[in-house]
């Protein structure tokens, strides 16, 4: 099988940021991606799945290996049912179900990236998670190399994360969501809401790869929601504290390194403002989680993934 060299990891992904990739291929058919593992193991290499690379940070050095993106993108409604391939954006799923009157994925009005993507992570915002609305999961398991199908209650979904992402070895193919009747005029407004507001909220003007932390659990350190932080707490869909505040009570608006910037607007997101490198905004992350963790004892975990 023929494989794409030398690809430019920085053009795969939202940052901008990374070196090449020694092989790539994009998979449009899942007799396509068979094959493609299949070969991959035969020559030994390892390989990574890449879905809309909104979330992730590619490496300086690149990958000596093969970066296979399945970008199945079929797409269908039954009854309140719409069943999506991973490689259909957020952005057309969201439209496909106002253009059906279902509700249910409102919250992710202006959210990045791809549906396999998306429930590989749990994506969330808004109070709502994708998990809220999946029914069932169809994926390719890279070791047993044979398709499995799970329910909801399967899937293990947390704050985040899913089977998927902790097992590493399953390629999400496709999912149906069971969504709910509703008014697709209604719909709209509440989608084009979600999107005005990450347009107002975001540095959407600098690449970015979203959210670099994931918002603190209230549950897991108590002592933030004592009188005397005066943290807000919001429903993530449960009790956390905004990263964002703790990053800006830590004063870390506006620092950089590099090309890379902790965003002035958000600081929950690092900026790349003048062809930062990964090293410049791997700095920054730690630095984070060092003034953070002295200032409020907090351990800020990661929400993207560094490669």
């Amino acid at each position: 099988m023929d494989f794409e060299t030398g690809v430019k990891l920085k053009n795969l992904g939202s940052f901008k940021i990374g070196g090449e990739a020694r092989f790539f291929k994009r998979a449009i058919t899942l007799e396509n991606l068979i094959n493609t593992v299949e070969d991959a193991k035969k020559r030994r290499l390892p390989f990574f799945i890449l879905g809309g690379g909104t979330n992730i940070l590619f490496s300086d050095a690149g990958y000596e290996g093969l970066v296979l993106k399945p970008d199945f993108i079929n797409l269908s409604v039954v009854g309140n049912k719409i069943t999506a391939g991973a490689g259909v954006s957020m952005a057309d799923l969201v439209n496909l179900s106002i253009e059906n009157n279902l509700s249910g994925l409102e919250w992710a009005g202006g959210l990045p990236g791809t549906f396999g993507g998306a429930l590989r992570g749990n994506a969330g915002a808004f109070g709502g998670e994708l998990k809220d609305s999946v029914e069932r999961v169809l994926s390719f398991n890279t070791q047993k190399m044979k398709l499995t199908e799970r329910r909801r209650e399967e899937c293990d979904f947390g704050y985040r994360i899913s089977v998927f992402k902790r097992d590493g070895n399953e390629i999400i193919v496709e999912a149906t969501l069971a969504l709910t009747p509703g008014s697709g005029s209604e719909i709209k407004e509440q989608v084009e809401s979600k999107i005005s507001y990450r347009k107002q909220k975001h540095p959407l003007d600098h690449f970015n790869i979203g959210s670099v932390f994931k918002n603190v659990a209230l549950a897991n350190y108590p002592h933030l929601g004592h009188s005397d932080f005066k943290a807000p707490i919001k429903q993530d869909p449960f009790p956390v504290v905004p990263t964002a505040y703790l990053l800006s009570e830590a004063k870390l608006r506006g620092v950089a390194c590099g090309g890379a910037m902790i965003s002035p607007q958000h600081p929950n997101f690092i900026v790349n403002v003048l062809d930062a490198s990964a090293a410049d905004v791997k700095n920054l992350i730690e630095l984070a989680k060092s003034e953070v963790k002295e200032k409020f004892g907090v351990e800020l975990e990661e929400e993207i993934l560094i490669f």
